[in-house]
């Protein structure tokens, strides 16, 4: 049994096995190939070959479970069977050519998708990824719950809402120890958490804009959860529909006395271009720029926020000082 899962890739039997799926070669890195069929349908290949998991669900496994999982007609005897035919077959990485509209459904709405995904609760695996590995303390992560900001996604992953002007999901941010991405058939518009607490009715007189939500996230946490902030995330590149919610958002700071915009992005190229296209959108109608980068060594606010170990300020009774540059972009 260890020859046979040591012997046969896991791409290989994808490629083959009728149905065959076929290489996502965008959406794969060099140790996760993504793997799609039909609509909708998504198998992470992973450990050299030897393990798998369907993005789409929660089965994940070795060879054995991954012709189990494509055939369950077969007993573990005929699944032995059927592997022997594959040993040393190696991966054409044959690439996914997208399918039409009229092959199949399209996918179900993103809206739909959240709704049906598990609320944010503590000790399960999106929340250890996200307090352990990324350094998020409790109250930021029980904010992010009790404003549906945060869901739980399959394989311990943390997924990260996009709303409207009303409040409405257009699509969702997926990020787990394996695996990021956004929503297939989803809009980017931007994440949001609100400072304040849930049910009250705040108009905030600053936003903070990062470009994960992740870093949204950090900076809150530094500033613990400041009340009369919004803290937005845009999902990296700004779309149509992403640069009109910060419109949105600009037009209702202009009405409100020292209003600002607080750029938090990224300490890269890409950061400074966005950092510059919204300080001019800011300015524009009269709304105040504040620098809210993170510190010249690191590239992110989660990476600075993460090599300083403990950065629950909550807990430790004080708020964690912003160490951001001074003066403000042009």
């Amino acid at each position: 049994m260890k020859h046979l899962r040591d012997a046969v890739h896991c791409a290989a039997l994808l490629e083959n096995l009728a149905p065959q799926w076929q290489l996502d070669r965008a959406g794969s890195t060099r140790d996760c190939l993504k793997y799609r069929r039909g609509r909708g349908e998504i198998i992470i290949v992973n450990h050299g070959g030897r393990g798998w998991w369907d993005a789409g669900g929660t089965a994940r496994g070795d060879i054995f479970a991954l012709v189990q999982h494509l055939r369950p007609d077969l007993n573990f005897g005929h699944v032995r069977k059927l592997l022997r035919d594959f040993v040393g077959l190696r991966p054409a990485f044959a690439p996914h050519q997208p399918a039409r509209e009229k092959d199949g459904a399209p996918p179900p709405p993103a809206a739909e998708r959240w709704s049906r995904a598990q609320v944010l609760s503590q000790s399960s695996r999106a929340w250890r990824y996200l307090s352990e590995e990324r350094a998020l303390p409790s109250p930021i992560l029980h904010a992010a719950a009790a404003w549906d900001s945060v869901r739980e996604g399959g394989f311990g992953s943390a997924w990260f809402a996009h709303r409207d002007h009303r409040g409405k999901v257009t699509g969702f941010e997926m990020r787990g120890r394996e695996f990021r991405g956004f929503v297939k058939g989803g809009e980017k518009t931007l994440f949001r958490l609100p400072g304040w607490i849930p049910h009250r009715e705040v108009r905030p007189r600053r936003i903070v804009v990062a470009e994960a939500p992740i870093d949204a996230l950090s900076v809150a946490a530094r500033e613990r959860l400041a009340g009369d902030t919004l803290y937005v995330a845009t999902g990296g590149g700004m779309g149509p529909r992403t640069i009109d919610a910060i419109d949105q958002l600009l037009a209702e700071l202009a009405s409100i006395p020292a209003a600002a915009l607080a750029l938090a992005t990224d300490n890269d190229p890409g950061g400074e271009r966005y950092a510059g296209m919204l300080s001019a959108r800011a300015r524009a109608v009269g709304v105040g720029v504040e620098d809210r980068r993170p510190p010249a060594d690191v590239n992110d606010w989660n990476d600075d926020l993460r090599r300083g170990g403990e950065h629950d300020a909550f807990a430790s009774g004080g708020a964690t000082p912003i160490r951001c540059r001074t003066g403000t972009r042009p």
